[in-house]
């Protein structure tokens, strides 16, 4: 894990665009320690999806069932090399390739290694952020509904997530199970 910066700077990293009060509200939790407390309270639920293959089989069953006619996916992983500084927590991409006199497409969802130990809402809402770029491309409304549509409460884990990353990068390990 890499080294604890200053509540200020994880909160400057990870809940920038919200009010300077909200800011200063977690910059108080995670000084008094009780960020790490409430996220565990909140995210008792671990996830089983330690291995690629398991993310796959996740990722599928969630695509069938809310996205069955969007492209097809040739990869989900989890991909430790995702940084998590540049705001990716998780990537769809196309790999094209020459196959013979044709040029192929592949879509590949990554998701950064660290939700392998996040709480389940949390690997949740990161894959059906990624999947939900497979019919919309831009952040946009219609784009959160099909989010909230697949994840209800969809922004609140969101929004938790960020908590997380702040707290993760102040010097939290894994939440404890409930």
């Amino acid at each position: 894990m890499p080294a604890a910066v200053p509540p200020a700077d994880a909160c400057r990293r990870f809940l920038a665009g919200y009010p300077e009060a909200l800011q200063d509200r977690v910059r108080q939790q995670l000084a008094d320690g009780r960020l790490g407390a409430a996220l565990a309270r909140n995210y008792p639920d671990r996830h089983a999806v330690r291995t690629d293959a398991a993310l796959y089989d996740h990722a599928m069953a969630l695509k069938s069932r809310y996205l069955r006619n969007a492209s097809a996916l040739a990869k989900v992983v989890f991909d430790s090399r995702l940084q998590i500084d540049q705001r990716a927590l998780g990537t769809l991409t196309s790999v094209s390739r020459v196959q013979g006199g044709r040029l192929t497409a592949k879509r590949e969802v990554r998701v950064a290694a660290l939700f392998k130990d996040a709480p389940a809402a949390m690997l949740e809402m990161i894959v059906v952020h990624e999947l939900a770029h497979l019919k919309e491309r831009d952040h946009n409304k219609p784009f959160y509904a099909l989010c909230e549509h697949m994840l209800a409460g969809y922004h609140q884990v969101e929004f938790d997530t960020r908590l997380y990353l702040t707290w993760r990068a102040s010097g939290g390990g894994v939440l404890a199970a409930g």
